[in-house]
């Protein structure tokens, strides 16, 4: 009895994952369009406007980057830099000054049984450090 049930619950989340997948994502599933009216022509349309499958591979880069290009402006149009550039810096200098002190802590902090732990936190905090550099430059560079 406790295999079967099991089984039936296996079974159950089976066909939820499948359910759930979007075949009309599949690559090189696309449909064709109705060419009997005009022979001459060939096309294909896929069933989603978004190229998710193929991002940007081959024919679909030029498409795939206009994408890019537009979900940029959409986020720069949110973010106003320009009008807000001098709270956006401070900021970042705020964020930066909290992860040197996190590195401070952590580095004051190594667990002598365990050092690798804290040396991952740091790398960790590192990075964050170089991301938070980065971001300064991209503020400091916009028109």
């Amino acid at each position: 009895m406790m295999n079967l049930c099991i089984f039936v619950v296996l079974c159950f989340f089976v066909y939820l994952i499948f359910r759930n997948l979007n075949y009309s994502n599949v690559e090189g599933m696309t449909t064709s369009t109705d060419n009997s009216r005009n022979p001459s022509t060939t096309s294909t349309t896929t069933t989603s406007t978004t190229t998710t499958t193929t991002n940007g591979v081959a024919g679909t880069a030029a498409a795939y980057a206009a994408q890019i290009k537009s979900q940029a402006i959409k986020i720069e149009d949110q973010l106003l830099i320009t009008k807000y550039r001098t709270d956006y810096e401070n900021v970042i200098l705020n964020l930066d000054e909290l992860v040197n002190d996190l590195m401070l802590q952590t580095a004051l902090n190594v667990n002598l049984t365990n050092p690798q732990q804290s040396m991952v936190q740091l790398s960790q905090l590192q990075q964050a450090q170089s991301a938070l550099n980065s971001t300064m430059k991209y503020i400091d560079s916009y028109k």
